[in-house]
């Protein structure tokens, strides 16, 4: 009986491979010789020779990717699977499966209906097409929105936009295949400071009926123009923006399981955080910009104080300090969390983004963890940051050891 559990999941990955409806296989429970290798995502692509399947190699500080055909993505996962891998979770748009293997080679099968939803747009697979999009140029809300002109080219002063918007959709694409987010339903997505919607537009888009977004924006003009263009080009009940900030903004425990703050000014990314956090979200999206509340605390230790006497350091060092220390706390909170360049500052001078994948609840054990963002905040003078006190996170407390 035990075996057939391995056989039935692995003809179910067979078909979903064949067949093209694999949304998404994580590999997970590693135990093979290479201890910085977490997990291993599968997500299928389109490349010129046709469908062919993205295996991306989770390092502890590195990816690696690697495309297969369907035979040889198969064979891939067969000899994975109960070897370095114990734990496999398949998705497509009509169910879930999960095996359970053993030690000791024995194995468990649990299956869960899905709610039916449309399968990721071909064109956001085709990532080798150098003239393909993942949101198309000529997208009609792009053109409502004053992105594009009526032929699908961006407006004069608009070309940057575009490029961002095709480089979020693109990283958002990645980020959701790495997140552990529910297949059974509807992805509950909220933007926090949505301006304008360029990208929650975009994930409408990118995600249709995968999705209900809501966008949050402080100025009611904005939220009715972006409600005014949703309905006109039938994005439905699936894209709403409400007026109100991100502090207010009714957000319950358990209602989001993605948050999106780009360029939420200064504190503004850490109201957001935190909120998404509370309610329960899985993966988090942040862009900050003007990080401006910790310059005033800023205290240059004795090497850096000639370096710091200038400005433009300062203002760097500030923006350095502010998130590298939102990221060591949103790791205290459970998450895994990533640094990286957004757009080329080429495009834009607001390039970073942090993304954060909750792996876990806060709670005991993050003793040494609590007292290495302590070191960190003291070694630059810092006593009190927005998102440390959302979290309750005393940046002054003693240390454990």
């Amino acid at each position: 009986m035990l075996p057939a559990a391995r056989d039935r999941f692995f003809a179910l990955l067979r078909s979903a491979l064949e067949e093209g409806t694999l949304l998404k296989l994580t590999l997970g429970k590693a135990r093979g010789a290479d201890p910085s290798l977490k997990n291993i995502f599968v997500r299928p692509v389109t490349l010129k020779t046709g469908l062919a399947y993205a295996f991306v190699w989770r390092h502890a500080t590195r990816d690696v990717t690697k495309n297969f055909p369907p035979d040889s993505a198969f064979a891939q996962c067969q000899a994975l699977l109960g070897t370095d891998f114990l734990d496999a979770h398949l998705f497509t748009a009509t169910q879930s499966a999960q095996l359970e293997t053993k030690p000791d080679g024995t194995a468990r099968l649990s299956l869960h209906a899905a709610t039916p939803v449309a399968a990721p747009p071909a064109a956001l697979a085709a990532h080798d097409r150098p003239k393909a999009h993942a949101i198309p140029a000529d997208a009609p809300w792009l053109h409502s929105l004053g992105v594009t002109n009526n032929r699908g080219q961006p407006r004069d002063g608009m070309a940057d936009k575009f490029r961002q918007i095709q480089k979020f959709a693109e990283l958002l694409t990645h980020l959701l295949a790495e997140a552990p987010l529910p297949a059974d339903r509807p992805l509950r997505i909220v933007d926090m400071g949505s301006g304008k919607g360029y990208l929650t537009f975009a994930v409408a888009a990118l995600l249709g009926a995968r999705a209900q977004v809501r966008g949050i924006e402080a100025r009611p003009e904005l939220a009715a123009l972006c409600n005014r263009v949703a309905a006109e080009h039938g994005f439905g009940t699936r894209l709403a923006f409400e007026a109100g900030t991100i502090a207010d903004a009714p957000l319950a425990p358990g209602t989001c399981d993605v948050l999106i703050a780009l360029h939420a000014c200064d504190t503004a990314t850490d109201d957001a955080l935190a909120r998404g956090l509370a309610a329960g979200a899985t993966l988090l999206v942040a862009a900050p910009c003007c990080q401006k509340e910790l310059r005033r605390q800023l205290a240059a230790p004795p090497v850096l104080a000639d370096a710091l006497r200038h400005g433009i350091f300062q203002e760097r060092q500030s923006e350095f300090v502010t998130d590298a220390l939102r990221a060591h706390l949103l790791e205290w909170s459970g998450c895994r969390t990533k640094v990286f360049e957004f757009i080329s500052t080429e495009h834009t001078a607001k390039n970073l983004m942090i993304s954060a994948i909750r792996t876990r609840d806060t709670g005991p054990g993050n003793d040494a963890l609590a007292d290495r963002v302590r070191a960190f905040a003291a070694f630059y003078g810092i006593r009190t940051q927005t998102l440390a006190r959302h979290l309750n996170f005393d940046l002054a407390g003693p240390a454990t050891a």
